[in-house]
């Protein structure tokens, strides 16, 4: 255990950890001080127990709503990828379009969500294009400037030894640039969650099937708030669930060869 303390490794899942537990005693803690009820704040150890008794609904409709968020985030992944791919081809291309991708992020979805919803029949691709609309920007950005990255040494290198373009770009370009698509992922696939509830949010969507986002309205309106926050403590869960398989994917990807992954002992 002493060399794995040393690297680090251990301090940094055990300091969260730690900090974590500090927060959810001293939440208990106040609320039973100040009696606090359930209806407002409810304590963790009784978010805990609806858990246990709502799990099985409650995890229904995290599967629907991490369907669409898995669907987002693939398309988000192909379409800004394929984006960012043609912007760097010509300047001009990217000056052209380059505002229309920042439009879409600065755009509220909540203001055009319901236009999606209401031009698309099938509820499903509807609330997969208004989260792919959150998502795709962080990747387009990201692989975009990954893809302008390259050290101009090695860019002459490449024109010296009368490299093609496809060559330039399969074997520079796409190398220099993974670590910045990695990173467009992972606050991409933080963006797909957010943009599946925020989207049932506004399709209001319910019934058998229904997604995070509704069990959180109807626990609202029936005042059944221990409800809600097991709602709210599952949609972080799977956000932290996708940032950290991003995370794995891209040491997996490039830590072997790259400094940005590159384990720095202290």
């Amino acid at each position: 255990m002493t060399p794995l303390i040393r690297s680090g490794k251990f301090l940094a899942w055990l300091a969260p950890a730690l900090v974590g537990v500090f927060l959810l005693l001293s939440w208990e803690w106040a609320c039973w001080q100040f009696a606090v009820p359930a209806y407002i704040v409810p304590r963790p150890s009784v978010i805990a127990h609806t858990l246990w008794l709502d799990g099985p609904m409650l995890l229904v409709s995290l599967w629907a709503t991490m369907k669409i968020t898995f669907l987002a985030f693939a398309l988000a992944t192909v379409l800004g990828t394929f984006i960012a791919f043609l912007f760097v081809q010509s300047r001009w291309i990217e000056i052209s379009f380059f505002p229309y991708a920042v439009l879409l992020q600065v755009t509220p979805i909540a203001a055009i969500a319901p236009l999606i919803i209401i031009w698309v029949k099938d509820t499903t691709l509807a609330l997969t294009l208004c989260a792919t609309i959150i998502a795709l920007f962080p990747v387009i950005a990201n692989t975009t400037l990954g893809l302008r990255s390259v050290n101009p040494g090695l860019a002459a290198l490449f024109r010296m030894q009368r490299a093609t373009r496809l060559q330039t770009l399969l074997r520079l370009r796409v190398p220099t640039a993974l670590p910045y698509w990695f990173a467009g992922l992972r606050i991409s696939s933080g963006l797909s969650l957010i943009g599946a509830v925020v989207a049932e949010f506004v399709a209001g969507t319910g019934g058998q099937g229904a997604g995070l986002a509704y069990q959180i309205l109807q626990a609202g309106f029936q005042i059944n708030i221990p409800r809600l926050f097991a709602a709210l403590f599952l949609i972080s869960v799977a956000g932290i669930a996708l940032f950290l398989l991003m995370l794995v994917a891209s040491k997996q990807v490039i830590g072997a060869w790259h400094d940005s992954e590159a384990v720095h002992e202290g």
